[in-house]
């Protein structure tokens, strides 16, 4: 855990709760150890969607649709947002979740590898959001800096990836996570910041 314990805890005292959709949600993830984002994180997908006035969402992995249902709250019922997983058991639950929800109109599923299907997608989206295979990261990284509009914003998860980042590690995940890093941080068409939460989150603005 990057942050420490305490603090983590603090941060949740303050957060008020999400809808009971998304906390059973957060209790299935916890029960079943699936790497979801975690409400911290979910709260500020949702913030960063809304400053930007989001009505396009690409997501790049979204499992059984925990962070899907955080952005499909953000652009509102005249919203859309692109839900991709490689596995149809994962998609059709997240259809059951987004159901529960309230918000399953505003949700577009599409079974496949993320990065072949955001390549086979031109855009413009307002909002891309990557949290696939970390080895993958650096070609999602060539290809959403491209498929998001001015103004519009990438998002990746685990952008710290347990620390490993800034050690010495040589494995392909960590490897993957530090070039996605070097890349999006000097590509001069946007401005990225790493933010601390939780297993870090990699915001980028384009600018032009």
């Amino acid at each position: 855990m990057l942050i420490e314990p305490a603090i983590e805890r603090y941060l949740l005292r303050q957060q008020p709760p999400p809808n009971e959709v998304l906390a059973e949600m957060g209790r299935v993830g916890d029960r079943r150890k699936f790497p979801i984002v975690g409400p911290l994180v979910g709260r500020l997908l949702d913030q960063s969607a809304r400053s930007i006035g989001a009505q396009t969402v690409f997501e790049m992995g979204s499992g059984f649709g925990y962070s899907t249902a955080w952005f499909a709250r953000a652009v509102g019922p005249k919203g859309r947002v692109v839900h991709t997983e490689t596995d149809p058991a994962l998609a059709n639950e997240a259809k059951g979740w987004l159901r529960k929800a309230g918000h399953l109109k505003r949700v577009e599923f599409r079974l496949g590898d993320a990065v072949e299907l955001l390549a086979n997608d031109d855009g413009p989206y307002d909002l891309v959001f990557i949290d696939i295979e970390k080895e993958d990261y650096p070609h999602a990284w060539k290809l959403a800096r491209r498929r998001v509009r001015v103004g519009g914003l990438v998002l990746t998860d685990n952008a710290l990836w347990h620390g490993k980042v800034a050690g010495k590690a040589k494995d392909a995940a960590t490897t993957g996570v530090r070039e996605y890093n070097r890349l999006a941080q000097s590509d001069p068409r946007f401005l990225t910041t790493i933010l601390p939460v939780r297993d870090g989150l990699a915001v980028s603005l384009r600018l032009r």
